[in-house]
């Protein structure tokens, strides 16, 4: 049985998707805090539990059985996502799991300037620390990221954001394909090689692709950033939240979500999804 955590989750409904497509719908089973939510996936056959993080009791009836445990990390940052993805890891190991994957991220590193990413880094060595046989899924940075960044640019022509670097933006539906073939077909000991699409790039080469698929100048300016992080607040985001974007801008200066590879695409056995078609997407719908 492979268990997927958070199965209707952005990521990990569509991992599921992807892995009904290769294995037996009595073979999965995915732990969700709300079972109501995956009425479908239980109609189809696949096994749902309740499991959360923070209810240890919860995950060892929803690991029951598992041979594989996807745990998919959560959305937060800081000692309280790590101990929840250390709760997880745990109890897939206590449940008898063969083999446990995480969903990290490329730039795992204790040292990053982005949060999340000495998070992943905290998680992965548990991980190796754990005993049990592991994959780290090293995820590039979500395509679906770029629209949220674009501000009014399409409507002023200008593209105005803190200064950044090239990043490989890979689209999430990518990822979910490769998180199935890795669980249906096994491989990869420890952390992969990035999972990336295969170019990087920066927002002023955004601005280009914009500029191509509207017909119209989009601009690239480059903003101060504790300017740029008031107008955030100004506009009722918490400031945690602008920071932890503003750092993730950091990051991009540094060069830390600037590595590609093949190993996706050769995953994949076909193109990975190219920015561009994420944007397309984001201008047909305004």
């Amino acid at each position: 049985m492979i268990v997927i955590t958070g199965g209707t989750g952005g990521l990990g409904s569509q991992i599921v998707e992807r892995l009904l497509e290769r294995v037996p719908a009595d073979q999965i089973g995915v732990s969700v805090r709300e079972p109501g939510r995956a009425a479908g996936l239980a109609e189809s056959g696949v096994r749902v539990r309740r499991g959360d993080f923070a209810d240890p009791d919860s995950l060892a009836d929803a690991f029951e059985g598992a041979t594989q445990v996807l745990v998919v990390s959560i959305d937060e940052t800081g000692e309280a996502a790590v101990a929840y993805h250390v709760a997880a890891v745990d109890a897939a190991r206590e449940a008898g799991a063969k083999r446990v994957l995480y969903t990290s991220h490329q730039a795992a590193s204790a040292d990053s300037l982005f949060a999340p990413m000495p998070d992943h880094a905290a998680t992965e060595r548990h991980l190796a620390a754990s005993g049990v046989p592991f994959t780290a899924l090293r995820n590039g940075f979500y395509a679906s990221t770029v629209p949220m960044l674009l501000g009014e640019a399409l409507r002023t022509g200008e593209l105005i954001a803190p200064a950044d670097g090239p990043v490989s933006w890979t689209a999430r539906a990518d990822l979910a394909e490769a998180a199935a073939i890795i669980l249906a077909e096994g491989g990869y000991e420890g952390p992969t090689p990035p999972l990336t699409a295969p170019v990087a790039l920066d927002l002023r080469d955004v601005a280009g692709i914009l500029t191509e698929l509207t017909g119209r100048p989009v601009r690239r300016v480059v903003a101060d950033d504790d300017e740029w992080a008031a107008g955030l607040t100004g506009h009722g985001v918490p400031e945690a939240q602008a920071e932890l974007i503003l750092g993730m801008f950091h990051a991009a200066r540094r060069g830390e979500f600037a590595a590609t590879g093949p190993e996706l695409e050769n995953l994949l056995g076909r193109p990975a999804t190219p920015l561009r078609t994420i944007l397309a997407e984001a201008v047909r719908a305004g």
